[in-house]
């Protein structure tokens, strides 16, 4: 079917399974949540964002500093400045973090920062970006673009594989309808497919895929179900104030109760989530 020689499984039993830290690993039993804004917006937002979700179930921090937008008006992200932040909180807090990367010129920097480096969906088939990431030692988390086929997704993670980086998970996102109802529509037979079709790790990003806070919970439920090794979701200590995707970021609190819930789900599918304080006990301390 596809030309993949290197992301295509050998056999239904080849999983890779790819170590972010000593204690996260994507591909195992153990589902991985990321989350954390859209945007990095200050020094002060990302203390409050891994102050909880270090203590929760959540194993990994993401914080945009570089922001692919529509318009050129708007909010572009902080850069160096994000970065730095970034850098700080990562090691005061020991949790590993995810941000996206648009150009071959931030490699260098972001990679010495973070600990996996984003391929947002614009940039899927940045064949460039996708050499040069090919060439670093550094996890890649690849989404799929906003209107590719299996077939192109694949072939992009290719590209990264071919270069010499084995470290790629896949990540849908959604893609692009004619229904504006949501903002894009989250493909989880694409999810079941690619877990056929590849031995790479695959993650799911209700968040961008419905673009509406009360639809995460039951699509990241569903993606569990459907055989996800992880999600990526946004949160923000005041989501109506976040200066990107307002309308789909949860509160701290409903990221910790999202989690929370998925345990049951987790447990019949055969996989299960990471230990963490519940929300009433993060209550108790005065995080929340």
């Amino acid at each position: 079917m596809l030309n993949a020689k290197l992301a295509v499984a050998n056999s239904s039993e080849q999983q890779t399974v790819i170590q972010l830290s000593p204690a996260v690993a994507f591909g195992g039993k153990e589902l991985v949540i990321i989350g954390g804004p859209c945007t990095v917006e200050s020094q002060q937002q990302m203390e409050t964002v891994a102050t909880m979700l270090k203590a929760s179930p959540v194993q990994v921090l993401r914080g945009g500093v570089y922001k692919p937008r529509t318009s050129p008006y708007s909010f572009q992200g902080l850069g160096i400045e994000g970065i730095e932040i970034l850098s700080q909180v990562r090691s005061r807090y020991k949790i590993p973090v995810v941000t996206e990367v648009m150009s071959i010129a931030q490699i260098e920097s972001l990679a010495a920062s973070v600990d996996m480096l984003q391929v947002g969906s614009r940039n899927m088939q940045n064949f460039d970006l996708l050499k040069a990431l090919g060439k670093v030692k550094k996890p890649v988390l690849l989404k799929r673009g906003l209107a590719a086929t299996i077939e192109e997704f694949v072939m992009a993670a290719e590209y990264i594989l071919s270069y010499g980086n084995s470290q790629v998970v896949l990540c849908e996102r959604g893609i692009r309808s004619f229904d504006n109802y949501t903002r894009n529509v989250l493909d989880l037979g694409a999810v079941a497919a690619l877990k056929q079709i590849t031995h790479l790790p695959v993650i799911v990003d209700p968040s961008h895929a419905v673009g509406k806070r009360e639809l995460v919970a039951p699509l990241a439920k569903a993606a569990v179900a459907a055989g996800a090794d992880g999600l990526i979701i946004e949160c923000h200590p005041e989501p109506e104030k976040s200066v990107s995707d307002a309308r789909q970021a949860l509160s701290l609190e409903d990221m910790v109760k999202l989690v929370d819930s998925l345990r049951p789900l987790a447990a019949v599918v055969g996989r299960k989530i990471a230990s963490g304080v519940s929300l009433w006990q993060l209550a108790g301390t005065g995080v929340c």
